[in-house]
C-alpha cells in the first residue's frame, strides 16, 4: 500500500503540469509529498522508486493525460493516431463525431490556440516531469548509480524523458537544424521556466540520456514488455541518431539495429495479419498488456481505430487507409489482404472479431517492434550510399511479405531510398512511425482521393502543415520561452 500511495501521489503532482507554469515550480503543495520527502523515503525503500517508474508507463495509456476529458486523449497511441493522420497515410473517412477532425484538416498544426496542439505537449512533458521525480530522488541526472534498483530505476527514468523529448523534437520542430532554438530542457522538477535550447542541445541530451539507460540496464531482465529494456533503449538511441542524420550518426543506427535484430525475430506471415493484438508476438519490443484493470473502452485506441470495436471507428469516424498507397501494395503482398475497401479489418481487430463487440479492451498496444529496425537499417544504409547492403537488407522483410520481389535488384540510389520509404509506410501504416521517417529523411506526403479534406494536395517535409507550432499556453505562461 506504501508504494501504491506513493505512485499515485507523484502521479497526481505530474498532473499540475501544463507546460511550465508557476503551479508546477511548488516545491511542497500541502497536497502532496514533497520532492525532498519523496527522496528521503525511497532512500530507505529504493523499491519505492520502481513504483514510481511503473507510474510513468501506466501514463503512456492512461485517458486524460494530455489534460482534458477529450475521447482523443489517451497516452501514445492517441499522438500514434495524430501522426498518421498528418503523413496522410491513415484517412479519417467521416467526421459523424468528429474526433481527428482538426488533425486532418491540418488545423492542429497551423493554429497554436487549439487544444489538440497543446494535448501532446502536456502529455510528453508530464512524462519528463515524472522521469525529473525519479531522477531527484536519486541525486540527480548526474549522480552516478552504482546499487542495482537505482541503476535499473534511473536508466528507465532517463530513457522515458529521451523518449518524450524525442516525439516533443518530432512533432514541434520541422527537422534536425543544429542551431534553431526548438524545446525547453528540465532535467529536474526544480528549475524555473526555461527558454528554448537549441536543436543540438535537445539532442545532445537524448544521446546521453539513452547512452547512460543502456549502461544502467545492461543487467536488467524486465518483468513485462511495458517496461523499458537495453533493447528498447538502443531502438530510442537508434531513432535519434537517424533524424539527427550524420554519417557516424547512421552507421551507429545500422549496429544499433543490428544488435536489436539479433535479440527479436520479424513478424511472421501470419502474425502480420493476427489482429496486432498481443503483446507476447516474438517481434513486438514494446507495448503493454491490456487488462479489465486498464479501464479503457471506446475512448481508446482501439476504439477509434478497430471495426471490431465499440466505439467511434466502427460508430461513425472510420480510420482507412490512404488510396494512393494502398494502389502500390503489390498484388502478391500479403499486407494488400490487411486492408478491405480501406479498414485495416485484417490487420487491427479485436480477437473475436464482432463488428463493434469489444466494448472493454483487453487488446494489446504495441509501442515497437523489431520490423521498424530492419527498415531503419535498410534506410540507413541507403543513405549511406551502401545500396547493396541496404538492397540484401530490404529483401528479409520482403521475404516475407510478398511472393515476387526480383525488382529490388534493379533498383539504387534515390529509387531504392523511395522503395525503402514506401516499404515502411505499408510495413507500419496505422502504428505512428511513418511521420518519424517523413521526418528525417525530409519527404513530403501527397493525399490520396480518398481524403476528405485536401484530396490530391501535396506538401513537403517542412510545410507547416506537418509540423505543430509551440501551443498558446505554454507561450502565455512561459515568459522566458524566447530568450
Amino acid at each position: 500500500m506504501k508504494t501504491k500511495y506513493i505512485i499515485l501521489l507523484c502521479l497526481a503532482g505530474s498532473s499540475i503540469f501544463t507546460g511550465c507554469k508557476k503551479d508546477f515550480l511548488e516545491t511542497s503543495p500541502s497536497q502532496f509529498v514533497s520532492r525532498e520527502d519523496f527522496a528521503r523515503a525511497s532512500e530507505q525503500d529504493p523499491s519505492l522508486l520502481n513504483g514510481t517508474v511503473a507510474g510513468l508507463y501506466v501514463t503512456m495509456y492512461t485517458t486524460g493525460t494530455g489534460g482534458t476529458t477529450d475521447h482523443d486523449d489517451f497516452g501514445q497511441k492517441g499522438y500514434d493516431i495524430y501522426m498518421d493522420m498528418i503523413s496522410s497515410d491513415m484517412v479519417l473517412g467521416a467526421t459523424i463525431y468528429g474526433w481527428y477532425s482538426t488533425v486532418a484538416r491540418y488545423q492542429a498544426t497551423t493554429d497554436y490556440t487549439r487544444n489538440e496542439a497543446y494535448r501532446p505537449w502536456r502529455y510528453y512533458y508530464r512524462i519528463i516531469l515524472g522521469a525529473n521525480i525519479v531522477l531527484d530522488a536519486m541525486g540527480g541526472d548526474s549522480t552516478e548509480q552504482t546499487e542495482e534498483v537505482q541503476r535499473h530505476a534511473a536508466g528507465q527514468a532517463l530513457a522515458m524523458r529521451a523518449y518524450a523529448y524525442f516525439y516533443l523534437s518530432q512533432l514541434y520542430a520541422k527537422g534536425y537544424n543544429a542551431s534553431e532554438k526548438i524545446l525547453p530542457i528540465y532535467r529536474n522538477t526544480v528549475v524555473p521556466n526555461q527558454p528554448k535550447s537549441t536543436a543540438q542541445e535537445v539532442y545532445a541530451l537524448m544521446e546521453s540520456d539513452l547512452r547512460k539507460a543502456i549502461d544502467y540496464l545492461a543487467d536488467f531482465e524486465r518483468s513485462s514488455k511495458d517496461q523499458i529494456d537495453q533493447s528498447v533503449a538502443k531502438g530510442l538511441l537508434a531513432y535519434v541518431l537517424a533524424a539527427r542524420g550524420s554519417n557516424a550518426d547512421l552507421t551507429e543506427a545500422i549496429a544499433l539495429s543490428n544488435d536489436i535484430l539479433g535479440d527479436f525475430p520479424l513478424t511472421s506471415p501470419a502474425q502480420a495479419t493476427g489482429g496486432f493484438n498481443n503483446v507476447a508476438t516474438p517481434s513486438w519490443m514494446w507495448g503493454v498488456d491490456l487488462t479489465l484493470a486498464s479501464n479503457l473502452d471506446l475512448v481508446s485506441w482501439w476504439g477509434q481505430v478497430d471495426l471490431f470495436t465499440y466505439s467511434y471507428a466502427w460508430a461513425g469516424d472510420p480510420k482507412l487507409i490512404d488510396d494512393g498507397l494502398y494502389a502500390s501494395i503489390k498484388d502478391d503482398d500479403i499486407r494488400k489482404t490487411q486492408f478491405d475497401d480501406g479498414w485495416p479489418i485484417n490487420k487491427f481487430y479485436a480477437p473475436a472479431r464482432t463488428v463493434g463487440g469489444q466494448r472493454n479492451i483487453t487488446s494489446d498496444y504495441i509501442y515497437m517492434r523489431a520490423d521498424e529496425f530492419l527498415l531503419l537499417k535498410a534506410e540507413s544504409q541507403a543513405r549511406l550510399g551502401l545500396d547493396d547492403e541496404a538492397r540484401t537488407t530490404l529483401k528479409q522483410l520482403l521475404d516475407l511479405r510478398m511472393d515476387d520481389y526480383s525488382y529490388v535488384d534493379g533498383l539504387s540510389g534515390t529509387a531504392l531510398q523511395d522503395e525503402i520509404h514506401l516499404q515502411t509506410r505499408i510495413e507500419l501504416w496505422g502504428e505512428g512511425k511513418t511521420y518519424l521517417a517523413m521526418k528525417r529523411t525530409h519527404r513530403g506526403c501527397t493525399r490520396g482521393d480518398n481524403h476528405l479534406f485536401e484530396a490530391g494536395e501535396t506538401f513537403t517535409w517542412d510545410a507547416p502543415e506537418l509540423t505543430f507550432l509551440i501551443p498558446q499556453s505554454e507561450v502565455l505562461n512561459n515568459p522566458n520561452l524566447n530568450k
